[in-house]
């Protein structure tokens, strides 16, 4: 797996060099203190990830993210900055994570293995398209923080407005994003559109309770919360469930 480090603050640049080195087998191919020499870099080589800052001179940090969404091959970005306004934007470019400075040894270490895994299976795909697996991960926003979570950790989504809220067992998160669009994002094999307002999953349902109108309610493992199934997704609901 080949990485490169964008960092103007050189001991930033060797404490995170030497960690990678000794917590991962990634290969560092190049570090940076200038976006504009990235840009010229990744236009004849392609690399695996980048660790971005933003504050870096001529191109910063999410200017040169921008332009690497737009191309073929894109590399994982993991954001390790020290500005955490820029969350939201990192998310809705797909980053894999959002590091603030100063960050502690135990968190740059447990994204260098998830990173690994991200990549490992990532290139174990078939060249007919992506499959998605019960272990991806989704990234999920909490804070201005990007959290890189487990799919299968997530309970169930629900509207407010143009945002939709996010639940696992024992957080919360705030989406950028309609419910429609981040409900895309999910596996349909494991979850479901039961409601305008509710995406469910499956495997969390401990309980469906008749309801009026010929409707459900959902009650899930762990979650003292009730989710409605409406009488539009009934038909389909039965089928799924095999009522």
């Amino acid at each position: 797996m080949k990485v490169i480090i964008v960092e103007d603050e050189f001991l930033a640049q060797q404490e995170l060099s030497w960690l990678i080195k000794e917590h991962s087998q990634m290969e560092i191919v190049g570090t940076f203190d200038d976006g504009l020499d990235v840009l010229k870099y990744l236009q004849h080589n392609k690399v695996d990830a980048i660790f971005l800052d933003i504050n870096i001179p001529s191109l910063d940090g999410v200017l040169l993210a921008q332009n690497i969404s737009q191309f073929a091959h894109k590399p994982f970005i993991v954001f390790i900055t020290a500005w955490k306004e820029h969350a939201v934007e990192a998310f809705e470019l797909e980053a894999f994570d959002y590091i603030l400075k100063p960050w502690q040894e135990s968190r740059i270490i447990t994204m260098l293995g998830k990173l690994e895994n991200a990549w490992q299976q990532q290139t174990a795909e078939p060249q007919s398209g992506p499959v998605v697996r019960e272990n991806d991960t989704i990234n999920l926003i909490k804070d201005e923080r990007i959290i890189v979570t487990s799919i299968n950790d997530i309970y169930y989504a629900e509207a407010h407005e143009k945002m939709t809220f996010v639940y696992t067992r024992r957080e919360s998160y705030v989406m950028p994003m309609n419910i429609t669009e981040f409900c895309s994002k999910l596996p349909a094999a494991h979850f479901f559109r039961c409601h305008r307002s509710f995406c469910v999953n499956l495997n969390k349902i401990r309980e469906i309770e008749p309801w009026f109108n010929n409707t459900y309610i959902l009650r899930l493992r762990d979650l003292d919360f009730q989710v409605p199934v409406s009488r539009s997704r009934v038909k389909a609901f039965r089928l799924l469930m095999n009522l």
